[in-house]
């Protein structure tokens, strides 16, 4: 299975709750196709540019339900990386 690694901007309000471990999904727009098994690198956005740091996780959980999402966003539950 090929993994596909998605690049992504997150403010840093967001970056940093993932960074601490308190924030476990991201809600973005579908327009990558996500799967289980990809990579989401997270890149800290201050708003105006990258700031360097970066996280990397997996998905685990693809919620596409128009139920409880926007039509055409996902909810992905991730997990950080072993050793990240």
């Amino acid at each position: 299975m090929s993994r596909i690694h998605h690049y992504l901007k997150t403010l840093t309000e967001y970056f940093d709750a993932v960074e601490s471990g308190t924030k476990t999904f991201e809600v973005r727009y579908n327009d990558k196709n996500y799967k289980v098994g990809d990579y989401l690198i997270l890149q800290d956005w201050n708003g105006w540019e990258r700031t360097g740091r970066e996280i990397k996780v997996e998905v685990t959980y693809v919620l596409d339900n128009t139920d409880y999402c926007k039509d055409r966003y996902v909810i992905l539950g991730f997990k950080r990386e072993i050793g990240a």
